[in-house]
């Protein structure tokens, strides 16, 4: 058995939200994007793309660093705070893309 299995299934999990996130937001602005009689610049679809991106890194990163924290055999301080206001600022960023979209579709 791994050794503390349920705080490392409970960390992929984390990073699986995030990522299913991601792939939400992104692929609800992509479609909302296309709806529209226009088609959206190639620009704004490059860069919430690159956003997502981003974002899924940023989880990642953070993923193995809890990863490494979970297998250390010292006690060290809670310090993810400022990855996780990061993280939830990229996906607020996501959000007013999506809402760019909307605008510039309409």
């Amino acid at each position: 058995m791994i050794d503390n299995f349920s705080s490392h299934a409970a960390n992929e999990r984390t990073f699986l939200s995030w990522v299913r996130t991601v792939v939400a937001i992104v692929g609800f602005g992509l479609a909302a994007a296309r709806l529209g009689n226009q088609h959206p610049p190639l620009w704004s679809e490059i860069l919430v793309l690159g956003a997502g991106a981003v974002v899924i890194l940023i989880a990642w990163l953070r993923m193995r660093q809890v990863s490494r924290r979970i297998d250390s055999v010292d006690h060290l301080p809670d310090d993810s705070g400022p990855a996780e206001v990061l993280l939830m600022l990229l996906v607020g960023a996501l959000f007013v893309l999506l809402g760019s979209f909307a605008i510039h579709v309409t």
